[in-house]
């Protein structure tokens, strides 16, 4: 067993690499030390009308061959389907250079009627990598995805887009190692926008991703199966997670999710800001998330445990938040921290939550701060230090609810009151100096300060607050 003392001592290799640079990828030459290819040269006309597909993949073809520069130019608009980058390029969009995504399905790579697993061969990618080691993409530039043209109608009663059959990511790069991505305006992503797919010695700065919030799936950043990589100083606005660590299925060979650092981020989405799961059929662990402002969430962090993989080794510092209820489809019901572990199905053989620090977090919810176990995966060793969390109603969606999605095992919308900290089936959980407050008139759904079930080694005396109903409810029921 692991006490906080055990926690701290665990995690203390983690906390001192925090200032230290992450492995980075291959430094860049400069185009002064490398060859140009200029697309241009290569039959590109950048119209915005014309397919400019093939011009551009014979320029990084050509620039793979010696480890040169692929050149967009900026004031052109380059419509593309998939393209495929190698290794030792730097694939450069300059300001004013613009990717605009063909809507048409038979310009994408692969069976385009059948979109399947992720990877670099998954159907309506558009930039995709495979096994492109010391791969740069970089520049002013920006790449639209129109999602607005991807989509079939919208659904008013539930706030959001219906896509069509065929919509594609943005990026997806596979079993790359020392790649760099940075200074990108990505854009109306229909999918997922930037998937790194086993990927190695990463580096993703000065990234924004401006995608449309009512449209599904159009995460942020999705590190899968990936190790040694940096995201900083990235601005993210998307409907779905913003910045997501995930272990997929059937990728098992790339191995765990580990040594990731997430800091200096601003975050806007209707989902997650910042997440670990829901796929979690590997481990995750060795993950720090610093330095972040999450703007508008339906969770502010989020571990969610769905699979035999288990998270440990987790540190979010610094954090800023603001989490709130959305439309029915959207996952999370505005939880502040939302840890859970929950067998997926009755087949899964769950993985556990272990080994976490919360500290210097601090924001506005709608709903509790939730840790739950249950079954064999348990939630132990948690330490929250300085935590302030203030929970109100300011949206208009039905409360009194907590949501376990994606799960077949237990209620997916659970009706539950709203205390301020909810802990179940889970083993030593540490308060310090942290603080519940509620709004002014609290709704009636909201009650406890702390409520517990089946918790063993809790140490509650750094929690401080009052029920939210102190003439109707005790502060804490223990269970």
């Amino acid at each position: 067993m692991m006490h906080r003392r055990g926690l701290l001592g665990r995690l203390a290799p983690l906390l001192a690499a925090l200032g230290a640079p992450m492995p980075s990828a291959a430094a860049d030459k400069g185009p002064g030390q490398r060859r140009i290819f200029d697309v241009h040269d290569h039959g590109a006309l950048g119209d915005g009308r014309t397919l400019d597909s093939a011009a551009i993949q014979a320029a990084i073809d050509a620039a793979a061959a010696v480890g040169g520069q692929v050149l967009l130019r900026g004031g052109h608009r380059y419509l593309v389907g998939t393209l495929t980058l190698r290794g030792g390029i730097d694939f450069h969009m300059a300001k004013g250079a613009e990717l605009v995504a063909s809507t048409r399905p038979e310009d994408y790579a692969g069976d385009v009627s059948a979109p399947g697993a992720p990877g670099a061969d998954t159907p309506g990618a558009l930039l995709r990598a495979l096994a492109a080691d010391d791969l740069t993409i970089s520049g002013a530039g920006a790449i639209d995805g129109r999602s607005p043209e991807f989509m079939e109608r919208y659904d008013a009663e539930n706030e959001w887009w219906i896509p069509r059959p065929f919509r594609p990511r943005l990026l997806v790069l596979e079993n790359c190692a020392r790649l760099t991505i940075r200074d990108l305006t990505l854009r109306r992503a229909p999918s997922w926008t930037v998937h790194l797919l086993g990927c190695r010695q990463v580096l993703i700065e000065r990234l924004t991703i401006l995608n449309q919030l009512d449209v599904p799936n159009c995460d942020g950043i999705d590190p899968d199966h990936c190790q040694d990589v940096e995201i900083r100083g990235c601005h993210i606005v998307c409907g779905d997670d913003a910045i997501v660590i995930k272990a997929t299925a059937g990728h098992q060979a790339y191995g765990a999710s580990r040594n990731i650092r997430v800091h200096d981020c601003r975050l806007e989405t209707q989902d997650a800001g910042l997440k670990i799961g829901t796929e979690t059929h590997q481990d995750v662990h060795d993950i720090v998330f610093e330095r972040c402002q999450i703007v508008r969430s339906c969770r502010g962090l989020c571990i969610q445990v769905r699979d035999a993989g288990s998270v440990h080794g987790v540190v979010f510092r610094h954090i800023t938040f603001d989490a709130r209820h959305h439309s029915a489809p959207w996952w999370g019901r505005g939880e502040a921290i939302s840890f859970t572990a929950i067998p997926r199905n009755a087949a899964t053989r769950v993985g556990t939550i272990r080994d976490v620090l919360v500290e210097d977090v601090s924001g506005h919810a709608e709903n509790s701060l939730r840790i739950e176990g249950l079954g064999g995966g348990r939630v132990s060793d948690i330490v929250l230090r300085r935590v302030d969390v203030t929970l109100g109603r300011r949206t208009h969606y039905p409360g009194g609810v907590f949501d376990n999605r994606p799960t077949t095992v237990v209620e997916a919308l659970e009706a539950h009151d709203t205390p301020g900290v909810s802990l179940r089936h889970a083993d030593r959980i540490t308060f310090e100096a942290c603080r519940v407050r509620w709004d002014r008139e609290p709704p009636a759904e909201f009650s406890n300060l702390l409520q517990t079930q089946d918790v063993t080694g809790l140490d509650d005396r750094g929690l401080t607050g009052e029920a939210a109903h102190p003439h109707r409810d005790p502060p804490r029921l223990i269970r």
